[in-house]
This record gives structure tokens, C-alpha cells and sequence, in this order.
């Protein structure tokens, strides 16, 4: 379980193909605080580390997830979000983020505010949970965010200028594609009110 507070970036240094998995080297400023089978979200997406290196960590994303998230684009030397697993004794700054992507969204808008930025993105809907509210939470590329405008296949949300510069959503352009999950909650309150 995550909470959707980024502790940092990190550089993809490599990425290996092995039959229809991908392997991805990633350069994290926490290197010799991890360890194998531990769980990390990068851009939002829940992978194992696989392997430790001298200069970076292992995690495998096989064809399923390649197919359900943005992963499939990941280039070398792209900057990727990081979040390790939540643990009792850290605060729940965000929501409650398990790291199992429901879409990938795109950005269809940049707008700079004079010190802060509205982000919009679109998606298509693939299940009926898959929903925003207005003030509700969002989860973008493993970033917990409030919901700022809301409509059926899209939505938008402030960045302010510590996210901006401390997440990859500096590098998000217009027609960018980003990681979405959904509030676990509205999606149990979706089933219990029979709409899934």
C-alpha cells in the first residue's frame, strides 16, 4: 500500500527485453536502503525489486502490465516517480494508493497559473469505477492529487510549484501519457451500490 506522497525520482538507466517482459534499471537516490522483494511504486504502478546492482535496482513488468499502464513507452533516461510500501509508523499524508493502475490517461492541457499549473487529462473509461468527484482524490503517474474539474473521461488538478519540481510532472507535456488509479474507495462504494 502507497499513499501517493512521491519520496523522489529516479533515471532509467537500462531497460532489457525478455520475451514479451521488460526489464527496467532504475538509478534510485535510496539505493542502499532497498532490498530484494521489496515493493516500490514507480509512476504509480506497484513492481518487486527483482535485483540489486552497484548503480541501480532490478523490477520486471511482464506483458499484463505492460498492457495496462504506460510502461510499454519508458524510455532510457526517462525520469520515473518513486514510492516505497507504507509502513505503520509513517503518516498517511495522501490517500490510500495500492499501486494497480486502472487506465493511462493523456495530457490534453498545460496551463501555468503564474506559480502554479492545471494539468488536464483524459482517459477512457474502461470499467464503471473508473470516475473522478470534484475535491475527490486521483492518483497520476503514483502522485496523490485532489480532483480540481471533473467530467466523465476527464479531469484536471492543480500542481503547486514543491510538486512541480519534486515529481516528473515537470516533464509531462501536452499528448503525454500518464499512469491513473482510481480512489480505491469510490470503487467499493461503486460495487456496493451495484454499478459494477
Amino acid at each position: 500500500m502507497f499513499t501517493g506522497i512521491i519520496e523522489a525520482t529516479a533515471k532509467i538507466l537500462r531497460i532489457e527485453n525478455e520475451k514479451s517482459n521488460k526489464h527496467f534499471f532504475i538509478a534510485a537516490p535510496f539505493l542502499n536502503e532497498v532490498k530484494v522483494d521489496q515493493s516500490i511504486a514507480h509512476n504509480g504502478v506497484c513492481l518487486t525489486v527483482v535485483e540489486i546492482l552497484k548503480d541501480s535496482y532490478r523490477v520486471t513488468a511482464i506483458d499484463e502490465t505492460l498492457k495496462k499502464t504506460s510502461l510499454s513507452t519508458w524510455k532510457e533516461g526517462d525520469i520515473v516517480n518513486l514510492e516505497r510500501c507504507l509502513t505503520l509508523a509513517k503518516p498517511l499524508d495522501g490517500h490510500i494508493v495500492q499501486g494497480h493502475v486502472d487506465c493511462v490517461g493523456e495530457c490534453t492541457s498545460v496551463e501555468s497559473m503564474n506559480g502554479s499549473w492545471i494539468y488536464t487529462f483524459k482517459y477512457t473509461k474502461k470499467h464503471p469505477h473508473d470516475i473522478t468527484v470534484e475535491k475527490g482524490s486521483i492518483c497520476v503517474n503514483g502522485v496523490s492529487l485532489t480532483v480540481v474539474g471533473s467530467k466523465d473521461d476527464s479531469f484536471s488538478v492543480a500542481i503547486i510549484p514543491y510538486t512541480h519540481e519534486h515529481t516528473n510532472f515537470h516533464t509531462i507535456e501536452k499528448g503525454g501519457l500518464v499512469n491513473l488509479e482510481f480512489d480505491v474507495i469510490g470503487k467499493y462504494v461503486a460495487k456496493m451500490m451495484g454499478k459494477i
